[in-house]
């Protein structure tokens, strides 16, 4: 069960309303996706931090219609 890119944005900014938020289909398939997700929540959190907080916010969809996420985070640079 593929997975559209709008619906990982959507979800991503739900959790993240100011992220800055980009989503590639690596693969044209709908299940292999590139995730770089900018959000000052993730300030002061280790990149672990920030990436269990991303999961989260996919509702565990990890694994099942998201079949695998490439994900680069950052807090804002100010």
């Amino acid at each position: 069960m593929a997975m559209d890119a709008q619906e990982i944005e959507r979800l991503l900014k739900a959790r993240f309303p100011d992220a800055e938020v980009t989503i590639t289909d690596l693969a044209g398939d709908g299940d292999h996706y590139a995730a770089h997700v900018v959000a000052k929540e993730f300030t002061g959190k280790t990149r672990v931090q920030q990436h269990k907080m991303v999961y989260e916010a996919l509702q565990g969809l990890m694994g099942g219609a998201l079949h695998a996420l490439a994900l680069t985070t950052a807090a804002p640079k100010h």
